[in-house]
């Protein structure tokens, strides 16, 4: 029932910051999902006989990979694959399934928050029985493998069920189990939150808005919000996963959520507008006439954790990557808990929440997250915003300009310039490492240049090294520019220009951020030369 295929290497199976990311039509040339996969299994050893997670956010092509998945598991000796029912499992929901049923590891099918469809994006990803991304050493050898395989194993037997919860053995031993996608995860919330408290709140007519984008999120939070928390039906919109996620682009942001945007900006707003991403591992937080930015989510989150009955403990400490805000970092500095600065790419918090060193951890991207998984995780962070808003029993707003008054405020601001020449956006970057040494000193308006470097993550744990993780350039005063090439994107190349500004003085938190931050933009550009070096006279996408 075993067949070896012969095969040719593809030599741009390289994983990014989280899998590999192609374009549907990629992945359909002859063997390439194939390859991929045989190669992280040919990376892996001590599995025969143990147990497979397959799961994915139901974009375009997610149920045809998940079949060649199954059936090269069951060939290269796995003794039980577990599977989401309809191929739908999200990112955060595969990592707590790996982790709850002792899997070796699990294989997630996703571009994230990236569009779907015929001509989009696809992507597939590993991750280790932690329940979080494969770590570097483990990708590099994947990728190292995939330039030199030559066969792949597949069973030979017809396409499995996946419509059909239950437990099945195949044609050569293996077991196939298809679970409720929802059921494990939404008990797993109700350990970590005061559902009671919450569902109170909604039965004095606190109003929820949550846009599932058409993407994974939606069944969870229909059954989160609307069955056990008693949302009214309507609660949740966009809450069936599509293949092409409805046309949409599912990246929880106020450019593509503008609908919900809007909404929350409005004369009649609801009290609390939430989204979730493609895979449901982002978030994006509105209140009724503010948007909370990822940042400042993050650190509030960690302020104000202890309102969980999951986190009533506190917190050990809390991780951010190098391109977040330094707001998180005031509240650890307050309660006296680790901080920890990482590269971006989640499987970096993996050893920090291992050693019980961080219990939340968050990216500017839109991802919040905790010990309880080993993934970002969005539909927990709108919970824990929830948990927050019942037991203060104040508005978002004033939640959050109660924390900076307390701790001040970081005016932040993402600017994305996407599809950019691959060589142009590398030379952008390769003439800002040559600047490095003589920045130090330079004064750009108002600003003066106290640092510049390329951050370089020294893990505690394992002592590994990852170099050449963004350009940083530090201000006299607090603010500084962050300049990075996105590894998320399948095509071209995406530059992402990151801007802070910590501001201490409580009279100057309203200031519009565009405004605050216009001089360290200013800065940026005469630093980097975006214009000249890409010819974008603006970025695609600021956030």
């Amino acid at each position: 029932m075993i067949k070896s295929v012969p095969t040719t290497p593809y030599l741009d199976q390289k994983p990014g910051t989280s899998g590999l990311r192609k374009k549907v039509p990629v992945f359909q040339q002859p063997n390439y999902a194939e390859n991929f996969i045989q190669s992280i299994f040919d990376s892996l050893e001590g599995y025969q006989g143990k147990c497979l997670v397959i799961g994915g956010d139901g974009r375009y092509y997610n149920r045809e990979v998940i079949q060649k998945a199954v059936k090269m598991a069951a060939a290269n000796g796995f003794g039980k694959v577990m599977v989401g029912k309809g191929g739908i499992l999200s990112t955060p929901a595969a990592s707590h399934i790996i982790r709850k049923y002792k899997a070796f590891g699990g294989i997630i099918l996703s571009a994230s928050h990236n569009p779907g469809g015929p001509t989009e994006d696809f992507g597939i990803k590993y991750n280790i029985n932690n329940g979080g991304p494969a770590p570097e050493k483990i990708t590099d050898a994947i990728y190292a493998r995939s330039k030199t395989i030559d066969s792949y194993k597949i069973a030979d037997f017809a396409d499995v069920n996946l419509d059909r919860i239950g437990k099945d053995e195949l044609p050569g031993g293996t077991i196939l189990s298809v679970i409720d996608p929802v059921e494990d995860y939404a008990a797993l919330m109700e350990e970590l939150f005061d559902f009671g408290a919450i569902r109170n709140l909604i039965s004095l007519g606190f109003r929820i808005a949550f846009d599932g984008m058409s993407a994974v999120t939606g069944p969870y939070a229909k059954e989160i919000f609307e069955n056990r928390l008693g949302a009214p039906s309507g609660s949740v919109r966009n809450f069936m996963p599509l293949p092409d996620f409805g046309g949409h682009h599912p990246d929880p942001n106020p450019v593509h959520c503008k609908e919900l945007f809007d909404e929350m900006m409005g004369d009649d707003a609801p009290d609390f507008g939430a989204a979730s991403d493609g895979d449901g591992d982002r978030n994006l937080i509105i209140g009724r006439g503010i948007f909370v930015t990822p940042s400042d989510s993050l650190a509030i989150l960690a302020a104000n954790a202890n309102l969980a009955p999951g986190y009533s403990g506190g917190l050990a400490g809390i991780a951010r990557s190098m391109p977040t805000s330094g707001a998180a970092d005031r509240v650890a500095e307050k309660r006296g808990i680790g901080m920890y600065e990482t590269p971006t790419g989640w499987k970096f918090f993996g050893n920090l929440l291992d050693a019980g060193m961080a219990t939340i951890c968050g990216e500017e991207s839109s991802g919040t997250g905790s010990s309880h998984v080993r993934e970002k995780d969005g539909l927990w962070a709108v919970l824990l915003w929830l948990n927050i808003l019942a037991v203060r029993g104040e508005s978002v707003a004033d939640i959050v300009t109660q924390h900076w008054q307390t701790y001040g405020r970081n005016y932040y601001s993402r600017h994305d310039y996407e599809g950019l020449d691959t060589d142009a956006a590398n030379g952008l970057v390769d003439n800002l490492r040559s600047q490095l040494s003589t920045l130090p000193g330079k004064s750009f308006g108002n600003l003066k240049v106290e640092k510049a470097d390329d951050f370089a993550y020294h893990d505690p744990i394992d002592k590994s090294v990852s170099e050449h993780q963004g350009i940083r350039v530090l201000f006299e005063g607090g603010s500084r520019v962050v300049f990075r090439l996105s590894g998320t994107g399948t095509s071209g190349a995406t530059l992402r220009v990151y801007i802070e500004r910590y501001e201490p003085d409580s009279t100057r938190h309203n200031i519009e951020t565009q405004e605050a931050l216009a001089d360290l933009i200013a800065a940026a550009e005469s630093i980097a030369s975006i214009r000249e070096r890409t010819g974008r006279d603006a970025p695609t996408v600021i956030t």
